[in-house]
């Protein structure tokens, strides 16, 4: 299949499956007499397990690291748990920040009156350039 149907059967655009190639997280596809990559199920599999990966937020370096692993039958299914669990701790990490960022917001638009008056302390916040929240 060319690159446009093996993007549509993984889910993985055309241009990011290029770019897979070009950074080597996936293989270069085979080419045709005419130059135009020819790809079978087991790298719309490939491609398919990319997408999944980032789907749930790992880095393409942790993609590389799960798919050596995928690849290795003599795995263990420790390192795998390892990178789940890390995982894990930073998207939390994440969340809290945001939280922390919509707690912020929050109470800055609440104490806004959002009358026509121009004094606003959301834009005081703004304006200072320093605050508590965790990002």
């Amino acid at each position: 299949m060319n690159i446009g149907q093996a993007a549509k059967a993984s889910g993985v655009s055309a241009k990011m499956i290029r770019y897979y190639e070009s950074i080597g997280l996936i293989t270069a596809a085979g080419r045709t007499a005419s130059g135009y990559r020819v790809y079978g199920q087991t790298e719309v599999q490939i491609l398919r397990f990319i997408r999944r990966a980032r789907d749930l937020g790992f880095s393409v370096e942790k993609i590389e690291e799960l798919l050596a692993l995928w690849r290795d039958r003599s795995r263990h299914s420790a390192d795998v748990k390892h990178i789940a669990t890390t995982q894990i701790a930073e998207l939390q990490d994440r969340i809290a920040g945001m939280q922390a960022m919509v707690d912020t917001l929050r109470h800055l638009a609440d104490a806004c009156c959002g009358d026509d008056r121009p004094d606003c302390p959301i834009l005081a916040d703004l304006e200072q350039g320093t605050g508590v929240t965790k990002h």
